[in-house]
């Protein structure tokens, strides 16, 4: 009877034991991890969400299909406190005079300055200055043949906007591509020739446009 109730008892002490071993086991295993340099956790990891695009950063435009649209040019967007080009096209018909040619790209220069950036430059960082209605013209008859006329007068922007259009205006086909364009406002206004520079573009906000009398 002694030794029948010894058995028992230690069949009843594995039994007790016996829901313990998963404890034991998670226990051992969390142990093997953290020597390992692993973690563990009972919940999922949480990585974040992906990462943005990177500012002032856009993909490379489809050059075909936007010379397919029209005349690919560059215009100068503000994007954190400098000047960044990006690519936009305008539409100039065909066999069109050069005088003509020049106006009709200031022109189209000037309302793709004017216009609300895309969504995916939004995103990057990018805004504009320049503000809508604005207008060009080409020279009076006693000025210079590459003068442009703003509706606006140059002083009458702020440095920023003037900061644009200066840059795009002298980067394209609407100037002579020396790195300057000739401006004035409407009317009879003096014309100035402004130069694009490198500290304009990396400060259009506090850097003072060269200009000269012409």
């Amino acid at each position: 009877m002694a030794v029948q109730r010894l058995i028992t008892e230690r069949r009843l002490i594995i039994v007790r034991r016996l829901p313990a071993l998963p404890v034991l086991l998670i226990t051992v295993f969390a142990a093997v991890l953290a020597g390992c340099g692993i973690r563990a956790t009972e919940v999922p990891t949480d990585f974040g969400p992906a990462p943005s695009r990177v500012r002032c950063s856009l993909s490379e435009p489809d050059v075909s299909a936007q010379a397919s649209r029209g005349l690919p040019v560059r215009v100068f967007l503000l994007c954190g406190s400098s000047l960044v080009a990006v690519d936009r096209t305008v539409r100039v018909p065909d066999g069109t005079a050069d005088t003509e040619r020049r106006v009709l790209v200031a022109q189209g220069l000037l309302d793709q300055l004017a216009a609300t950036p895309s969504p995916a430059e939004k995103e990057a960082g990018y805004s504009t200055d320049v503000r809508g209605g604005m207008t060009v013209t080409g020279p009076r008859p006693r000025d210079p043949e590459d003068a442009l006329r703003l509706s606006t007068p140059p002083g009458d922007l702020s440095s920023y906007a003037l900061a644009q259009v200066v840059c795009t205006f002298s980067d394209s086909a609407a100037a002579e591509g020396d790195g300057s364009v000739i401006l004035g406002g409407p009317g009879a206004s003096p014309l100035l020739r402004y130069e694009c520079t490198d500290e304009v573009r990396a400060r259009p906000g506090s850097a003072e446009l060269p200009s000269t009398e012409v």
